[in-house]
C-alpha cells in the first residue's frame, strides 16, 4: 500500500499518530500538574490550624527568638495540626530567616498560608497598657512589665538615668510626674526606652495651653499640679469632690499653712494599709511629713489620675480651710470654714471609727 509524502517527509499516517501522541501527553502533564496544584493548595490553604472553642489565641515570640523557638510556642500550645505541613511551607517562605518578635493572634481554621504570611510580615496586634492606683514608678514599672516585653528593671533604669532623662529634657521634675495614667496601645515588643519616650511624648501633649495656662492661674508648676493632685487622689475617690477638696488645700497654700494631709503622712510611713493616721505619727520626721512641713512634699505621693490633676487645675473656689470624712462611712466628706465646726465633725467620725473598732 503506498503512503502519501509530507512536504518534510512524514507520511501522512505517521505524522497523524504523533501528533495524537503529543496531545495525550500533554493532557497528561496538565492533568498532572492540576493534581500537584490541587495537592499544593490543599496542604497550604486548608485550615491547619486549632484553637480551644473556636477562640482567638495569643501568642508572644520574644525578641530574638529563632525558628525552633517559634515552632515551641506554636506546638506547645497545640495550635498546628500538621505540623511538616506548616514547617514544609515555612521553609518554602524562608520564614526561618524572618522570624519577627511580637503579639500575634491565631485564629481557629487559619491556613498555613495565613500563618505563615503573617509572622514572615510582622502583622502583631498591639497591646492595651493600663496603669492606675500606683504608688511609685518602681510599681508602676512592675505593671507595664508585666504588660510588654520589655523587663521592670530596664524601665526603672531608664527612669532613674539622668543622662537619659536629661536628653529628654525631663531632669529637672520629679520622674513620676511624667506619667498619667491612661490606656495606651503599644506593640508588645516594645523597649523600654521606647516606652518611656511614649511616656514623656504623652506628657508633652496631656499639658497643653489650657492645661498649662490654668496652672500659671493656680500659681503652679505642672509637675507641682500633679504633687497637689496625688493627695486629692489619696483623700477621695469620688470624682465629684475632688474639685472642692482640692479648693482646700490650696486654700491653705496661699494662705501660708501647713497642708496637714493625712494621706502624705501614711506615704513617710510606708504602710498603705493604715486607716486612722495618729498624734505620734504625725511627728514622723519626713520631708513627705505635711503636719511638719510648709508647702508641698518634694514628689507625688503616688501617680494621680487625669481626673485628680483636672480637679486641682478646675478646683471648685471655696472658703473652705478643712474637711473630714462623713460618718456615716459613706465615703463622702464634710467642709467647714471654721476649727470649731471642724472638730465636731471630726469628732463624729472618730466616734463612727470607734463604734467599727478601727483603731489604726
Amino acid at each position: 500500500m503506498a503512503y502519501y509524502h509530507s512536504k518534510y517527509g512524514l507520511p501522512h499516517k505517521k505524522r497523524s499518530l504523533f501528533s495524537r501522541f503529543i496531545l495525550g501527553l500533554l493532557f497528561v502533564l496538565i492533568i498532572l500538574a492540576l493534581g500537584v496544584g490541587f495537592f499544593l493548595y490543599q496542604v497550604i490553604e486548608s485550615p491547619n490550624v486549632w484553637t480551644p472553642n473556636d477562640e482567638e489565641v495569643s501568642i508572644y515570640v520574644p525578641t530574638g527568638a529563632n525558628f525552633q523557638q517559634l515552632k515551641d510556642i506554636l506546638y506547645e500550645k497545640g495550635l498546628i495540626i500538621h505540623r511538616k505541613n506548616f514547617e514544609w511551607w515555612a521553609k518554602k517562605r524562608k520564614l526561618p530567616r524572618l522570624v519577627k518578635p511580637g503579639r500575634y493572634i491565631l485564629v481557629n481554621g487559619m491556613s498555613d498560608n495565613q500563618l505563615v504570611s503573617m509572622l514572615r510580615a510582622g502583622k502583631q496586634v498591639p497591646v492595651n497598657v493600663t496603669f492606675n492606683n500606683v504608688r511609685d514608678i518602681y510599681q508602676l514599672a512592675g505593671k507595664v512589665g508585666r504588660q510588654i516585653e520589655a523587663d521592670s528593671s530596664d524601665i526603672i533604669h531608664f527612669l532613674t538615668d539622668s543622662n537619659d532623662l536629661k536628653k529628654a529634657g525631663m531632669d529637672t521634675i520629679p520622674v513620676s510626674t511624667i506619667f498619667i495614667p491612661n490606656t495606651y496601645r503599644f506593640y508588645w515588643n516594645t523597649t523600654a526606652k521606647e516606652f518611656v519616650d511614649r511616656m514623656i511624648r504623652e506628657y508633652h501633649r496631656f499639658w497643653n495651653a489650657s492645661r498649662l495656662a490654668k496652672a500659671r492661674a493656680i500659681g503652679l508648676t505642672p509637675s507641682q499640679v500633679v504633687i497637689l493632685a496625688s493627695i486629692v487622689e489619696k483623700e477621695t475617690n469620688k470624682n465629684s469632690e475632688k474639685p472642692l477638696i482640692a479648693s482646700v488645700y490650696i486654700n491653705r497654700l496661699h494662705d501660708g499653712w501647713r497642708l496637714q494631709a493625712d494621706p502624705t503622712v501614711v506615704f513617710a510611713l510606708g504602710d498603705p494599709h493604715i486607716h486612722r493616721v495618729l498624734n505620734i505619727q504625725k511627728d514622723i520626721d519626713s520631708p513627705y511629713n505635711t503636719y511638719r512641713h510648709r508647702g508641698l512634699p518634694p514628689g507625688p505621693i503616688c501617680i494621680p489620675s487625669i481626673s485628680s490633676i483636672d480637679a486641682v487645675l478646675n478646683y471648685k473656689k471655696s472658703h473652705y480651710l478643712y474637711f473630714c470624712a462623713k460618718s456615716d462611712m459613706s465615703g463622702y466628706h464634710v467642709f467647714s470654714e471654721t476649727n470649731r465646726q471642724h472638730q465636731k465633725n471630726a469628732k463624729k467620725y472618730q466616734e463612727a471609727l470607734d463604734k467599727l473598732r478601727i483603731y489604726q
